[in-house]
């Protein structure tokens, strides 16, 4: 019901920024619930941000927090990471979710393919 594609993504140097986009297709996506994860090689996947419908509440993860801010514009049907301060940590492939109003940290329902993020020191 909701198809999504993520954008943005790119090598930077530690203390840089990127924003990624997510654009979303879908009647009822101004209804759901968005939020970004990611996925390091080795590691399981962690959500890193969420934000209700509406924009009222959001999410972050303690690592990201104060230094990603995640938006959407719903006229456009486009939500956003921006991302500051990178570190190499933050190295993943970043993955926009959408799921129906509920917890803004677990059980998304769509996914996106993916967007390498790569953060060099």
């Amino acid at each position: 019901q909701v198809q999504l594609v993520e954008s943005g993504g790119g090598l930077v140097q530690a203390g840089g920024s990127l924003r990624l986009s997510c654009a979303a297709s879908g009647r009822s996506y101004t209804s759901y619930t968005m939020g970004w994860f990611r996925q390091a090689p080795g590691k399981e996947r962690e959500v890193v941000a969420g934000i209700s419908w509406n924009s009222a509440s959001t999410y972050y993860s303690d690592s990201v927090k104060g230094r990603f801010t995640i938006s959407r514009n719903n006229a456009k049907l486009t939500v956003y990471l921006q991302m500051n301060s990178l570190k190499p940590e933050d190295t993943a492939v970043y993955y926009c979710a959408a799921k129906t109003p509920g917890p803004l940290y677990r059980d998304y329902d769509y996914w996106g393919q993916g967007t390498q993020v790569t953060v060099s020191s």
